[in-house]
């Protein structure tokens, strides 16, 4: 496997080289101890900027790169503001389209109100908000959903503070799980809505979205959606505390050297227009795939199994985008960074919500102690079935599992049965594809 997800620290951010070039330019006015969960996180702001524009993913269909979603965690005075300075400067073309939108409306409302009751009144304007505030209704995200399907098919994008703020865009906390399914498949709105000229529609849902909360507002927000697939379809990028420091993180500013130099890689995303078959990208995801089922294997854990294919394919439609922004070109860093995108994922699940995955309401800092571990790291070099059989009782397993998880585990050559002791060894395979050697 190319990460541990059950430690406690995060995977490593690759080092961005030739290709992730834009990955330097967005992390250079953050502070170091924020950059690794800016990248996923801006990454949905960068993708808004696409139309027009699918891959074909390993399954032979082809994908549009909205539907782009991720929910940054950390505690109170973390710095989670800076993910918002960030955003602001890669969307400022979406700022100023959206004001001359709004100035259509506000001249609209005046004239509305100049008329008299028996003047015929003006047909509101066809309006388009790019990237809407951030406490946008249900009632207004539909019909902007509507508009922007109307006038081309442009993927809007909000950036939520607050991940509460979500039931208000989705029209409550029993809708979010719908809406966002919608989303992430670029599905139908599902039903037929009334705006408040009395039209109704059924908008194809092209949004980005991105969410910031604590580790507590998070969990409560998912605890009921865990097996649902909304949960899933959420990639998270956690930043725990740390330690106590007195020093102040240095941040610097986005001013016109930096935003020339973004600009031109918004430019290569606003005119990429198209259908791309990419084949080191689906070369990875398949790679992936197989990491996967290996870690789920280790942990005996089907959620975590499941989970993972969402993982891969956010991280694929990062890996996409950032394909785009190297002007079309493949680099090996962009595979490196596709691969750390899953992992960083599921591995902040994991640290968060992994007790939550199989019902236990304990506190966030239990997690790792109630959540997916990798089994075979717990047990010595040599072990027995009956070690085995006890580890798995002690984590809440089934015996009757362990015949067949000792069957997994030397097909996969994770382990090697020696009749001479009567014992099962870690092989070197596993040991050297898990940084032990």
């Amino acid at each position: 496997m190319s990460y541990n997800i059950f430690n406690s620290t995060a995977p490593a951010m690759p080092k961005p080289t030739k290709g992730t070039e834009i990955v330097k330019l967005l992390l250079s006015q953050a502070s170091k101890d924020m950059r690794e969960v800016l990248v996923p996180m801006a990454i949905p702001a960068l993708a808004a900027h696409l139309s027009e524009v699918e891959f074909m993913y390993s399954d032979n269909k082809y994908y549009e790169l909205c539907g782009q979603m991720g929910h940054l965690i950390g505690p109170s005075g973390i710095g989670k503001a800076q993910l918002t300075h960030l955003i602001e400067a890669i969307m400022r073309s979406f700022r100023d389209h959206d004001e001359i939108e709004f100035n259509k409306l506000v001249d609209w409302q005046r004239q509305m109100k100049t008329k008299g009751a028996n003047k015929e009144k003006p047909e509101r304007p066809d309006v388009a908000f790019w990237f809407p505030p951030a406490d946008l209704t249900n009632p207004a995200f539909l019909q902007n959903a509507m508009a922007l399907e109307k006038t081309g098919g442009r993927t809007q994008y909000l950036n939520l503070p607050e991940v509460e703020m979500a039931d208000r865009m989705c029209g409550g906390h029993r809708q979010v799980s719908q809406m966002v399914r919608n989303i992430y498949d670029r599905q139908r709105a599902g039903a037929l809505r009334a705006t408040a000229e009395g039209v109704s529609g059924n908008p194809l849902l092209r949004a980005n979205i991105t969410f910031s909360s604590t580790p507590e507002a998070a969990r409560s927000f998912y605890k009921k959606d865990l097996t649902n697939g909304f949960f899933g379809r959420i990639p998270f990028a956690y930043k725990a505390r740390g330690e106590r420091s007195g020093k102040i993180p240095r941040q610097g500013n986005y001013d016109e050297d930096f935003l020339q130099k973004l600009d031109e890689y918004l430019l290569r995303l606003d005119n990429c227009k198209g259908k791309f078959v990419v084949k080191p990208l689906n070369n990875i995801a398949d790679q992936l795939a197989e990491e996967m089922a290996s870690l789920a294997d280790l942990a005996d854990d089907d959620m975590l199994f499941e989970l993972s294919h969402r993982s891969i394919v956010a991280a694929w439609k990062k890996a996409a985008t950032l394909w785009i922004l190297n002007d079309q070109t493949w680099s090996r860093s962009i595979g490196e960074f596709m691969v750390w995108f899953c992992y960083y994922d599921l591995w902040s699940k994991v640290k968060v919500f992994g007790d939550m995955f199989k019902g236990i309401d304990a506190t966030a800092a239990d997690t790792q102690k109630c959540g997916p571990k990798n089994m075979l790291d717990s047990l010595d070099m040599s072990f027995n079935e009956q070690q085995l059989e006890a580890l798995r009782l002690q984590l809440g397993k089934s015996k009757e599992g362990t015949k067949h998880q000792i069957h997994v585990w030397t097909n996969r050559g994770f382990i090697e049965y020696s009749a001479q002791t009567g014992l099962y060894s870690k092989t070197e395979t596993y040991l050297k594809g898990n940084g032990k050697v």
